[in-house]
């Protein structure tokens, strides 16, 4: 049975996390199995060119733009009113990611495998960022399904290493799965044991007013996004004037629209 926007609310709430199972279409996720080796290789050829020799390996970031599976998933707006309830109103994408768990230990994104936020700001009840987890490769014990802490969202200082390791629990299911949770929410990834690399999208949103880790729209350019509701996820509804000509605007011209909060 389908979750209602009001058990999300509950669930985000309470435990800081919802569960919705198999969203995107198999079609979509077979491709995806395909273009994302292709964007996680461009993303590691920018981090040796930069000195990035280690800790990295299997991440890549900022993953927008281009024509292939990795936009056309942003594209359908996966659990937008579900997102846009737990903001209350306009969001925008703050970053847009990937993470290949590689078998073994040692040989993937190290920061992953610690428990950690995402948001280095503690919130309380005011909400800032919102997490997405988009099982690519179905997520099993095995082969290092995220743990996440019910709860901790609601914490400010940081619980110590043997309670968030005892009150984690492991997320697991099928592909094309999909996990919200509050940026606040202490989790992490898990060692592989496995013997095949298990894939995974890791978008996050936040209020428009919120700094994007990557400026999108200047980024993408003005011709990329293809409709308005397309603007508003890259931030396009939310920039900053760099000049007088771009502050003195009438309101359907300017860069920062309103409703953005």
């Amino acid at each position: 049975m389908a979750k209602t926007l009001d058990e999300f609310e509950y669930e985000m709430r309470v435990q800081g996390f919802a569960i919705f199972h198999e969203v995107v279409a198999s079609s979509l996720i077979e491709r995806i199995r395909v273009d994302l080796p292709k964007r996680q290789d461009s993303c590691r050829c920018w981090q040796l060119k930069n000195g990035l020799t280690s800790g990295m390996e299997g991440a890549a970031h900022h993953i927008v733009g281009g024509e292939d599976s990795l936009a056309e998933f942003l594209e359908n707006l996966y659990l937008d009113e579900f997102i846009r309830r737990y903001f209350g109103g306009e969001y925008i994408l703050n970053s847009f990611g990937a993470l290949i768990n590689m078998p073994g230990t040692g040989t993937s994104y190290k920061h992953g495998h610690a428990f950690h936020r995402d948001v280095r700001t503690f919130s309380g009840g005011f909400r800032l960022m919102l997490n997405m987890l988009v099982m690519v490769d179905e997520f099993t014990i095995q082969n290092g399904a995220t743990k996440v802490v019910p709860g901790s969202h609601l914490v400010e200082e940081r619980p110590s290493d043997e309670y968030l390791e005892s009150h984690a629990i492991r997320i697991v299911g099928a592909p094309g799965t999909i996990l919200l949770f509050d940026s606040n929410v202490w989790h992490s990834a898990a060692p592989n044991t496995s013997a095949r690399p298990r894939m995974a999208l890791t978008p996050t949103f936040s209020r428009p007013f919120f700094k994007q880790q990557l400026d999108y729209p200047r980024f993408l350019g003005e011709a990329y996004p293809k409709n308005e509701r397309l603007r508003q996820l890259y931030g396009f509804n939310a920039r900053t004037p760099s000049n007088y000509d771009e502050w003195y605007q009438p309101p359907e011209r300017r860069m920062y629209k309103p409703g953005q909060g």
